[in-house]
Formats: structure tokens, sequence, C-alpha cells
């Protein structure tokens, strides 16, 4: 009989970085001969032919595996701990609670509860995978016995389909165009990329736009606080554009216009779009928090303070100094390449494999 290699994730989203890892990870898993579903309480409509609802789940043997991607506090957790299988974790980092604060008191519990799931799993799964080595440490400090660093799978090849070519006609306007691609969360840090497109027009040149890739629904309350940081800047609704939740060929065109990707958040468990900067040779400013440095590992500009006026100069500088931004993307085309050379299916195959019997 084949063994199995199942995954659990609690709420599988479309466009969403876990979801792809997990799509990646089954197809891998098949195509060696497993047996491989991927598990969840709650799915996107339209993705009922990619996974099965948890309560089809029917527990294997002791030699097949359960990979739970853990982001979130779930009863897949304490389900994770009953099965016969051996118990796998890949851990994607939960947001530190006290970021909440004054937003939202379910996501202060919410994030305190994930917190503590993690720390009750500790003692019983197999292994602690982590994308970074950030999230890594973070399983050793929760008491996981074994733990190993995997890279995020990424799928390279989508990122060569077609942009919105209107997105790019539109945008390409004389303005620069600062990007940021994540959730609108307070971890992320909007109001500091206002409060820096604010000097950046008001002691730089007005032809400036900000372009935040991201769902404005997650938190209403710190989205609302950003809107009336925008009025209180008098700035224009062309010059700070939130997209929300767009199209794969959207999003691509995004990058294909920024003059520079900035992050300036103070909590990132991987950050993809860094990544993803890379691959369209966007020069990244990034604020050296969580696992933005591992993430970057040496390249683009890794900022060590938040200066809202040497940020904007450095931006400025970037987009006027051709050698200076060739060099940065010459840098992140080389970290590039050491991402995509890891064997991460191979390496994770081999961590399995030495699992042992339970």
């Amino acid at each position: 009989m084949k063994r199995r290699i199942d995954q659990w994730v609690p709420a599988f989203h479309r466009g969403d970085a876990i979801g792809h890892e997990a799509r990646h990870l089954r197809h891998f898993f098949r195509n060696q001969g497993f047996l491989s579903e991927i598990y969840c309480l709650d799915r996107d409509e339209g993705l009922e032919e990619e996974s099965r609802l948890f309560k089809e789940f029917q527990s294997g043997g002791p030699e097949d595996i359960v990979i739970l991607h853990f982001a979130l506090p779930s009863p897949l957790s304490y389900e994770l701990m009953k099965v016969p299988s051996k118990r796998v974790i890949i851990h994607h980092n939960v947001t530190s609670p006290e970021f909440f604060i004054g937003f939202s008191q379910e996501m202060v519990r919410l994030a305190s509860l994930g917190k503590k799931e993690l720390r009750q799993l500790a003692p019983f799964v197999d292994l602690g995978l982590a994308d970074s080595e950030y999230n890594r440490l973070e399983l050793e400090t929760a008491g996981f016995r074994r733990t190993a660093v995997l890279p995020l799978f990424i799928d390279f090849d989508r990122y060569s389909r077609r942009a919105n070519p209107f997105l790019l006609k539109v945008y390409r306007d004389g303005r620069t165009n600062l990007l940021f691609v994540g959730r609108i969360v307070p971890n992320k840090k909007i109001e500091d990329l206002i409060k820096v497109t604010f000097y950046y027009k008001k002691y730089i040149s007005p032809l400036v736009r900000l372009i935040v890739v991201g769902k404005t629904t997650s938190l209403p309350k710190y989205y609302e606080s950003l809107v009336r940081l925008i009025d209180d800047f008098y700035l224009q609704p062309e010059e700070v554009l939130f997209t929300g939740h767009v199209p794969d060929e959207d999003l691509y065109a995004y990058y294909q216009l920024a003059d520079v990707f900035v992050s300036l958040s103070e909590h990132e468990g991987f950050c993809l779009p860094l990544i993803e900067s890379m691959i369209y040779d966007v020069p990244v400013i990034a604020y050296a928090a969580g696992a933005v440095p591992s993430t970057l590992d040496g390249a683009g500009i890794l900022l060590k303070e938040k200066k809202v006026a040497e940020i904007a100069e450095l931006i400025y500088f970037l987009k006027q100094n051709d050698n200076l931004r060739q060099k940065i993307i010459q840098g992140q085309r080389e970290r590039l390449a050491r991402f995509r050379s890891f064997p991460r299916e191979n390496y994770l195959l081999s961590l399995l494999e030495n699992l042992g019997s339970k």
C-alpha cells in the first residue's frame, strides 16, 4: 500500500502563499509516488476540486505523515496531537498580539491563542519546519525538539505571465511609484509609508505615488486610520492608491511599474514580496524586522532604523543614480539565484524520510 503524506491547512485561499505552497507540495509528493491530499476547514469558492474538507479525513498508519501549515490557531492543532501518523508542522509565523491592541481585541485574542497553541504542539510534533531562520528560532523557543529551515516554495513560472497592459499604460505617467505588497494590518506599518510619501511630495517632488497592494478588509479600523492620516496630510487619491486584493495580472503590472519596493513593516515571518521584487528587478528598501534580513540575505538596502526624511531622500537618490540602482539590482539577482538553486523538494523529502518509526 502506498504511503500517505497529507497536508492540513485551516483556511485554503486562492492567491495565498500558504495555499500555493500546499498545492506545490502535493504535486511533488504525488510525483514521488505518495498518496497526498490537502484538507482544510474552510476554502474559497472554486477550490472544491483542489482540496477536501477536514471532516473527510481518515487517519493513516504510523508510516504515514501529516503536515500542518501553522499560521493561525485552529482545531487542527489539537487534531494533529491525536493522529497515529508522523506529525510535522510548517510554521509560517503568528503576528505578535501587541500589534493589534487598539484595533481589534479579537485579533489580540487570536494571536495570543496562536502563540499558545504553538507551544502546546511542541511535545507532539516529530519535526518543526519553518520558512525562515527567524521562524525556526521561534519554534526552538517554543520547545520543538527537532527543527529545520525549509525556504518557502515559490512557483517562479507564474511570474512570467502577462501583466495587465491597461495598468502599465495608466501608471507610467512620470510619477515615482513606491510599491508595497501585503495585508493592510498594523504590523505592516503602512502609516510610515504614508509619512515617507508626504515628505517626498513636500520636499523632493510632487510627482510621487504610493501603491499599496493588499486586502483592505482584514482590519477595517486600521484601514480607516490610514485613510484619516492621508486626509490629514492632504494627500490626493492619485498620490496614495490602495488597490485591495488584485488578480495576478494586476500584481505583475504593479511590480513592473514600481521604481522601488519599500517595506517599513515591523513583523515579517518571511516576506514573499521581497523575493517577488527581486524577480522584477525592483530595488528593495526594507526595515530590518523579523525575517527580513535573512530573506534579503545581503541584497537590497536594509534599514537599521526608520527616519522618514532619510528614507525619502534615499528613494530619490536611488532613482537618480543609475549606477547605484544597477548595483542593487545585481545584488538582488545574485540573492535570487541562491534562493532558486536551493534543492527544496529533495531536502524536504530527506527530512521526512529520516523521521524514523513512531
